[in-house]
């Protein structure tokens, strides 16, 4: 009777055993490689979507809640540290074979990448794929290096350093913004060839020759490169540095001030209309104006200088009278403004104050003043021109004065600068006026006085000098006195 229990026993442990194993064969099942429907993989943040296809068998061995997934390799294609990039919700997948999308991690770059298909039930893994290059451009705009200056030049034997911009200028799209990018220099060959210099954020030129860098993406194509900056090596003398404006040129003023950059040096002067400008002495200035201007950049064994004509696209505009302007009591002056401004407003001022119900491009002033007239430009690039003059009394040379004065002053300041005497006396009277220093020495002997003396410096020092005047009318009245010429 032991003995039979005992061996009842055994077969039933015996059927569990093949029972389970039964079921566990059944649970398996085979994933085959997956085929890639790409050949390369150039992601971005405008795409980003790839697909791949599979077989896996029997259908019948996926459980109700087994999830498919894709993982990414390095880039030479081991697994060891697989990225998972897919992962489909349990039971989504039942049939072979079977199609899956999925996107690319933005870290993506290099040529050896492969993809394998795990199940999570049964568990199950295929083989890697094909390999194929794989990078997502991060950044995938034009940017600027050597501050967009598109020269730069180097002592003899020495080097010139070419950098990649970070900002840089205006609205520069800098890829050192983002740490897991590297980089390729090159130097153009011909037209359209060039061939790889280095690699790295930045290079050092010693030779002569146009070079630029490129965002490396490896057999992607990519619009992720820099503008071309042609090295030169300085011989003797200056060479020209080049100037570039951030802005360009022309430039509107109304999108504020353009930054003129030179190249990079030890220390730099900056001219305007060959003019120095005090204080300008970066690699860089700011200007809202045109004009020509210059610099010169000490480049520690020569120097180097360039010069750029900049001009704004402000409109241009022109005032047909002097700076200043001389009309007689009762008189006026036609202004007239000439522009090229889009929609131009017109605004007068007298002496700083707004002259109103006068919005035109012409006035006619009758008051003495210093007049302005501002034009706007309201389209296009907008912005502003003041044109300024002044209106003086007109000088009368023979004013009606009624004595013979003794006293001038003739310090430029408009009064009392000559001897001014009555019209009687003065030309087309036939009168004689003779003018004597106290020495007895004739300086002034015409019958035809305009009452214009002194006309030239009369060397004054501290004390005031004194002359003596004769005056002899045509019935030869006779008149004397002294002139005292103070400061």
């Amino acid at each position: 009777m032991y003995y039979s229990n005992s061996l009842n026993r055994l077969v039933f442990t015996l059927l569990v055993i093949l029972f389970f194993s039964s079921e566990n064969l059944n649970a398996q099942i085979v994933i085959g490689s997956p085929n890639l429907g790409f050949s390369q993989a150039c992601a971005s943040d405008t795409f980003n979507t790839y697909s791949t296809t599979f077989v896996f068998s029997p259908e019948s061995g996926l459980s109700a809640s087994n999830q498919f997934s894709i993982e990414l390799s390095d880039a030479d294609g081991d697994f060891s540290a697989a990225t998972v990039i897919f992962t489909s919700t349990p039971g989504s997948i039942t049939t072979s074979p079977a199609t899956i999308d999925f996107s690319l991690p933005p870290t993506t770059a290099g040529e050896g990448y492969r993809i394998r298909i795990k199940s999570s039930a049964p568990a199950a893994t295929s083989s890697g794929s094909s390999t194929f290059a794989a990078y997502y451009k991060i950044q995938d705009a034009p940017f600027s290096i050597n501050n967009l200056v598109s020269t730069g030049v180097y002592c003899a034997g020495g080097s010139y350093l070419l950098t990649i911009d970070n900002p840089g200028n205006g609205t520069n799209n800098s890829p050192l913004n983002y740490p897991s990018l590297t980089y390729k220099w090159y130097k153009e060959t011909g037209p359209t060839t060039s061939s790889f210099v280095s690699d790295g954020p930045t290079l050092t030129v010693s030779e002569s020759g146009t070079f630029f860098v490129e965002t490396n993406y490896g057999s992607c194509t990519s619009d992720s490169f820099s503008n071309r900056v042609a090295i030169s090596e300085v011989t003797s003398g200056n060479s020209d540095a080049g100037i570039s404006s951030s802005l360009g040129n022309p430039f509107c003023p109304a999108n504020g001030a353009t930054t003129l950059t030179t190249i990079s040096g030890n220390s730099y002067q900056w001219f305007k209309d060959g003019n120095i400008i005090v204080d300008a002495t970066s690699q860089m200035y700011d200007t809202s104006e045109s004009g020509t201007y210059a610099v010169q950049v000490d480049l520690g064994e020569c120097m180097a200088s360039g010069e750029i004509e900049l001009l704004s696209e402000l409109f241009d505009g022109s005032i047909n009278v002097s700076d200043i302007n001389t009309i007689e009591e009762g008189e006026s002056l036609s202004v007239n403004v000439t522009t090229n401004a889009i929609n131009p407003e017109f605004e007068w001022y007298l002496n700083d104050v707004v002259i109103t119900n006068i919005s035109e491009d012409n006035f006619e002033a009758t008051q003495f003043g210093s007049y302005k007239v501002i034009v706007t430009e309201t389209s296009g690039c907008t912005g502003s021109r003041e044109f300024v003059f002044e209106i003086q009394e007109a000088y009368d040379p023979f004013p009606d004065v009624e004595n013979i004065p003794n006293v001038i002053s003739p310090n430029g300041d408009g009064i009392n600068d000559t001897w001014t005497i009555p019209v009687n006396f003065t030309s087309g009277t036939n009168t004689k006026v003779m003018i004597m220093t106290n020495t007895g020495k004739i300086v002034v002997d015409t019958d035809n006085y305009l009452n214009n003396w002194p006309e030239s410096d009369l060397n004054l020092n501290s004390i005031n000098q004194v002359f003596y005047y004769v005056i002899t009318t045509s019935n030869n009245d006779t008149k004397k006195g002294s002139i005292t010429v103070i400061k």
